[in-house]
């Protein structure tokens, strides 16, 4: 075993760097990147992922000619293939590996001034060094084979993904990379793949030739890198995916829509988030069959990916398709929605009633049932002949749709009813004149109709603090608002 492998982690220095570099007087230990622009002072990060900072390496302004010397330097160097190579070279563009500097050179016409960016490792570190617990440690030697890795640029996604290949390598599994660029710092059993004639697909029809018990697959962000994975990991490659994301819901949100909802717990099973260098969040992707968390109707029940904190088991997430489309909710510690189903209202539901109704109102009765309100005028194109555009709306929703006319101030008596309110410990009390006992009145918030009721004995109105009117009174009314009681027009 090497000395690097015995250390919890090292410094990557080459001791054998060629002295004539002009860059390398740029780095010292402690540097991540360099950032050499045309006419600017050259500037460099220090630290560590997540903790870095941006600092100015000298007060001299950098030139053209200078920069070409670098770049010819670096050029002259990689003619020694064992030193280097060249992964990517378009017009303008150019991104060279030399040793464990990955060096991005753009120039006019896709940069406006010429600029070399540096990248270089600060350390390579085991999965020893992050502290793993006994249980995320055990699924990696013997469950995980879908694990995704995320978190934002420089937060140390790729540092863990060598750690990872290292690991697979040393326990004796076959393991291969995907790179563009080749910039993991892996053991030198691990075989580093980049596109093939331009190409992953290319490359991935050679890897299942070589039947690779892992693949590290750095960088997933094309909708055909996606894909790939995918077919390699329904093919019984492990595969372990490098992507760029804010949260570990992103990460996952990244795959829906681009391969089949159903299949996305046999391609995930482990997504990992990586935050200031060190792993954030876990989360296990399970496919059960079931009512939605928030949902009580069986015929509600749909194929339902739950997503759980790994080290807990608590459900955090689901994925389910409502309507037409795939949506992410999440659960409560209760395994109720977070957000309610009345976010998923605004964004799905509304969306369908536009072509009917300009100003449609929706109001949740019960997790399962939906009271929606439209103008007397549209109610017959949204219940269609006997009921068929109604019922294709409940089934494509997957909730039951009751209609109501939707009333506004401007349908109303221009005549008010004065009121006195009330509360008793279970219901809202309002109490008009006598005189209209046994009439419906509308009650409007800032011109808005809310809901009617039959005004009983003695001028009293009883609403139920428990009913759906309680319930809409309680949620849309603030003490602020401007609350009317209107006689219902016949």
């Amino acid at each position: 075993m090497s000395d690097l492998q015995k250390s919890e982690s090292e410094f990557i220095i080459n001791e054998q760097k060629t002295p004539d570099l002009e860059f390398l007087k740029f780095f010292d230990p402690t540097t991540m990147s360099i950032h050499l622009k045309e006419n600017q002072k050259p500037l460099g990060k220090k630290g560590m992922p997540g903790s870095f900072e941006l600092v100015e390496l000298d007060t001299k302004t950098l030139d053209r000619d200078y920069l070409e010397i670098i770049t010819n330097q670096i050029l002259s160097a990689i003619d020694d293939e064992t030193l280097g190579n060249t992964e990517i070279s378009k017009p303008g563009a150019l991104v060279i590996q030399y040793r464990d500097y990955r060096i991005a050179i753009t120039r006019p016409p896709f940069s406006e001034l010429l600029e070399i960016t540096i990248v270089h490792p600060i350390k390579q570190m085991s999965l020893e060094d992050y502290h793993l617990s006994e249980k995320l440690m055990s699924r990696l030697e013997q469950q995980a084979e879908g694990i995704l890795i995320s978190g934002a640029p420089g937060s140390g996604k790729s540092t863990l993904a060598s750690g990872i290949a290292n690991f697979f390598n040393q326990s004796g599994k076959i393991v291969k990379t995907f790179e563009s660029p080749r910039d993991l710092q892996v053991d030198p059993g691990v075989t580093q793949y980049t596109r093939l004639d331009g190409s992953f697909e290319n490359s991935a029809d050679i890897l299942l030739l070589v039947r690779p018990d892992y693949t590290i697959f750095d960088e997933v962000r094309r909708r055909e890198d996606f894909k790939i994975f995918s077919d390699l990991r329904l093919t019984g490659v492990g595969m372990v995916g490098v992507v760029h994301a804010n949260t570990p819901i992103d990460a996952i949100q990244r795959f829906i829509g681009k391969i089949e909802l159903g299949i996305i717990p046999n391609v995930l099973d482990t997504v990992i988030y990586v935050k200031n260098g060190g792993i954030s969040k876990v989360y296990q992707l399970a496919l059960k069959v079931k009512v939605p968390s928030g949902m009580v109707e069986q015929d509600l029940a749909r194929p339902v990916i739950e997503i759980s904190d790994f080290e807990t088991n608590t459900l955090e997430y689901e994925i389910y398709t409502f309507g037409e489309e795939n949506i992410i909710i999440p659960v409560d510690e209760n395994g109720s929605q977070k957000t309610g189903i009345e976010h998923l209202a605004e964004e799905k539901i509304l969306d369908r009633l536009y072509r009917f109704d300009s100003h449609p109102k929706v109001e949740f009765l019960s997790p399962g049932r939906i009271k929606i309100f439209v103008s007397k005028d549209s109610i017959p194109a949204l219940i269609g002949k006997a009921g068929k555009t109604i019922q294709e709306l409940e089934k494509s929703l997957g909730l039951h749709i009751d209609v109501e006319e939707h009333v506004t101030q401007q349908d109303l008596p221009s005549q008010s009813l004065s009121y006195d309110y009330g509360e008793s410990g279970t219901a809202l009390i309002f109490e008009v004149d006598r005189q209209y006992t046994g009439n419906v009145a509308s009650f409007v918030v800032n011109d808005e109709f809310l809901f009617s009721s039959r005004i009983g004995k003695k001028g009293k109105i009883k609403i139920l603090k428990r009913s759906t009117e309680g319930k809409r009174f309680s949620r849309f009314v603030n003490h602020d608002d401007n609350l009317e009681i209107f006689l219902k027009r016949d």
